[in-house]
């Protein structure tokens, strides 16, 4: 990829972080209004199980698309394309009843998958000495949109009296700001320098580790931003008081993707924060979905530092392990397309599960074991090696 471009640093960093603020959103706002949605809509249990799905998958068809997007127009014009898209879909929800819900949030997350990929290579690109701390920053940026989305969506759903299609259409406003703030940014040129050959990296084992890792990862966060609202309504929280917790978990998300992004990279293996980030995940949600109401909150903090630091590490490795930006892309790719394709069966998986049984044991043992495999697969990933070095 070119050299680092002359847009004043801090300039730079300012786009890229308000365009990730807008890359959550559209996900974690479903989960707070997903009782509102079954109870307006008749959506059964396996249906919103789809819903929670549907996003995920979308998420890695998204990014088996980038290369041809780097090739046709370039990484800053397709993160551009991708924040577009991405408030299309949130638009589209807006429109009313099931058909439109589906499309918009399938629109959205293609969008979503777009820039996702492509901002691990715009990092190392054109922060080469800060890869770490600005993966951490805009990760950070990332669960504070979450966050956003997670413990504004019922209270705006209240404020503008419109009902849950309104309170989902509304988050297209800072998408479309995001786009505007970055498209004086762009360099309308595609990408010269070529990507590892993906056959080349389907042979590597590190690879494969880096995309487990990545995949299980995101199935956890996809599990708790569709589910874990309706776990705590089903305790007994309202849905205002459950979007709530839900934002406390994703506000803690924030300084802990920061914080173990940026420490995590100074050491060259991760495996002792892999093992420790998903400790904390599984006990937060544990103590979430089964413990006393007295501990919630610390609970619910505990659970947000865990799977902030999570996806902290999953975007930290595809830079942590390659030695370019090229391969930094290419990788990115590789494991957001294929890691997102499998972690969609997380949320669908939950869901079924819990239609199955008609509560969370079964659900929980499942988040237990996907838990389990991020940590046999971060053994792996966490190692200090490179793509396409010995292995």
């Amino acid at each position: 990829m070119r050299p680092a471009r002359s847009v004043p640093p801090l300039l730079l960093a300012g786009g890229l972080m308000l365009v990730a603020f807008n890359l959550r959103p559209a996900l974690s706002t479903v989960g707070p209004l997903l009782s509102a949605i079954r109870d307006g809509t008749g959506l059964s249990a396996a249906g919103a199980a789809w819903l929670t799905t549907l996003p995920v998958l979308c998420l890695g068809l998204a990014c088996a698309l980038t290369p041809m997007v780097l090739r046709r127009i370039g990484a800053d014009l397709g993160v551009l394309a991708g924040i577009v898209v991405v408030a299309a879909g949130l638009g589209l929800r807006g429109v009313g009843g099931l058909a439109a819900l589906f499309a918009g949030t399938a629109v959205a997350a293609l969008g979503i998958g777009l820039a996702n990929v492509l901002l691990p290579a715009l990092v190392k690109r054109d922060f080469p000495g800060r890869a770490g701390a600005m993966t951490g920053l805009y990760t950070m940026t990332l669960c504070l949109g979450a966050a956003a989305g997670a413990g504004l969506a019922v209270p705006v759903e209240h404020a503008l009296g419109r009902g849950w299609r309104a309170a989902l259409a509304v988050w297209a406003l800072p998408a479309l700001a995001a786009a505007a703030a970055w498209a004086p940014l762009t360099r309308a040129a595609p990408e010269r320098s070529s990507t590892p050959a993906p056959a080349a990296l389907l042979r590597d084992p590190l690879a494969w580790q880096v995309t487990a890792f990545m995949g299980f990862q995101s199935s956890l966060a996809y599990v708790l931003f569709g589910w874990l609202p309706l776990i705590l309504q089903g305790r007994g929280l309202s849905a205002l008081d459950a979007g709530l917790v839900a934002s406390v978990v994703t506000l803690h998300q924030a300084p802990s993707a920061l914080v173990v992004a940026t420490l995590a990279a100074r050491v060259p293996d991760q495996r002792a924060w892999i093992l420790a980030v998903l400790a904390a995940t599984l006990a937060g949600f544990l103590t979430l979905a089964f413990g006393p109401d007295a501990v919630r909150y610390p609970a619910a903090g505990l659970l947000g530092l865990g799977i902030g630091g999570c996806f902290g590490l999953g975007l930290s490795l595809i830079v942590l392990r390659t030695r370019d930006a090229a391969s930094a892309g290419g990788l990115s790719a590789m494991a957001q397309g294929i890691g997102y394709a499998f972690a969609s069966l997380g949320p669908l998986g939950f869901g079924l599960a819990h239609e199955a049984t008609g509560g969370w044991a079964l659900p929980a043992a499942l988040f237990a074991a996907i838990s389990a495999a991020a940590g046999l697969a971060g053994m792996g990933a966490g190692r200090d090696r490179a793509v396409g070095g010995a292995s």
